[in-house]
């Protein structure tokens, strides 16, 4: 594939994304952090609160009730480890949980692939 093909390819898949996902990568640069993950961990992202009230997120410690604050104190002493373990409940998923990967050719591929053969309950249908 030339460079050209593979700049057409890139710019079809991009357009056929949703206006939300319309992103300036012009400033993005490598996360520096990835290669000390060990393999297998999961990185978190905290977002600025200027991005979190732009999407909606509760940014004011108000509205959120004063045990659930408790909580999330509780858990941002304990080591990180323990946090990673008991954060994320491993459920199986059918059909995505039945092979290793797969891989599509474009996010059209994708979707129509999640209407056909997934659930509707996983929630990967369009709405």
């Amino acid at each position: 594939m030339s460079a050209e093909d593979t700049k057409r390819a890139a710019t079809e898949a991009v357009d056929e994304m949703p206006a939300e996902y319309d992103l300036d990568h012009s400033q993005a640069r490598p996360n520096r952090f990835a290669a000390r993950l060990p393999r297998g961990h999961v990185a978190g992202i905290v977002l600025d609160p200027d991005v979190a009230r732009s999407a909606g997120a509760v940014t004011a410690q108000d509205d959120v009730p004063a045990e659930w604050l408790a909580e999330f104190e509780a858990a941002a002493r304990r080591p990180l480890p323990t946090r990673f373990r008991y954060a994320f409940i491993k459920t199986y998923k059918p059909v995505l949980d039945d092979e290793p990967f797969r891989a599509f050719d474009t996010t059209a591929d994708y979707r129509r692939w999640c209407e056909e053969n997934l659930p509707d309950w996983l929630g990967y249908g369009r709405v």
